[in-house]
């Protein structure tokens, strides 16, 4: 089973951070993690781990990164996760 996640809107915030996040991830989930152009996949083949555990990690990188403010995470249809910039509201 492979999770996947779309980072095409965190790139944003440079090249750097998506490395740092397959690391995260990494590092908290003991999987195999694949990055690619716009995109993470992390590998699980015991089908342990959940979607749900997924997104607070990221939302968990998100917060320790002080960019909870201007992305949250989001699901897609099929079961992969994506990284969305935040609308905020225009000040008058």
């Amino acid at each position: 089973m492979a999770l996947k996640i779309d980072i095409a809107e965190l790139k944003i915030e440079g090249e750097d951070i998506a490395k740092e996040l397959a690391d995260f991830l990494k590092g908290k989930t003991g999987k195999e993690v694949e990055l690619s152009t716009d995109q993470i996949t992390v590998k699980d083949e015991n089908k342990e781990f959940s979607k749900g555990y997924l997104r607070v990690l990221l939302r968990k990188f998100l917060h320790q990164k002080g960019l909870k403010e201007y992305f949250r995470v989001i699901s897609l249809e099929g079961g992969a996760l994506k990284i969305k910039e935040r609308r905020l509201p225009e000040e008058e």
